[in-house]
């Protein structure tokens, strides 16, 4: 078995996102890895925002983007506090795409050891079993991918 020296969380600022990141936190302190929490801010909503931008001139499109940023950085503080996680070594990374993409891009770049992720996130789509973006990580993903369920177990 691979030794676990850093641990990637994907974190949609869901409900469900504490579970996992509680879950990665434990997981961590156990086998002594470092966390990467990851954001994706969805290139659709940007993409929206922008055409907004276009029909309304005053709407201050990089300043409204620079406060999501920031109110997600703040986001990932508040993460790892709830968790307890002051004693792991922890990065964390925004990214801006389609979700899937860029947590398959962040693992080229950062070269975790494994996945964790919740089971179900922010999409609109309904999915009884399991979030799309999820789905396309556990086909996708070229490490393992441990799954957190609703009630903040592993599946």
């Amino acid at each position: 078995m691979k030794t676990l020296n850093k641990i990637m969380v994907a974190v949609d600022f869901s409900k469900y996102s504490l579970s996992a990141v509680q879950y990665a936190v434990h997981l961590a302190e156990d086998v002594g890895a470092d966390l990467l929490l990851v954001n994706v801010i969805n290139e659709r909503d940007l993409n929206m925002l922008k055409r907004v931008a276009q029909e309304a001139p005053n709407f201050p499109f990089e300043t409204y983007l620079e406060e999501m940023q920031q109110g997600r950085e703040d986001g990932f503080q508040k993460l790892i506090k709830n968790a307890g996680g002051e004693g792991v070594k922890v990065r964390s990374v925004i990214r801006i795409g389609v979700p899937y993409q860029e947590l398959l891009n962040a693992i080229e770049d950062k070269k975790p050891d494994l996945l964790i992720m919740a089971t179900k996130g922010r999409s609109n789509l309904v999915d009884t079993i399991i979030g799309s973006c999820a789905q396309k990580m556990f086909r996708r993903s070229p490490i393992p991918v441990l799954s957190i369920r609703s009630d903040g177990t592993a599946a």
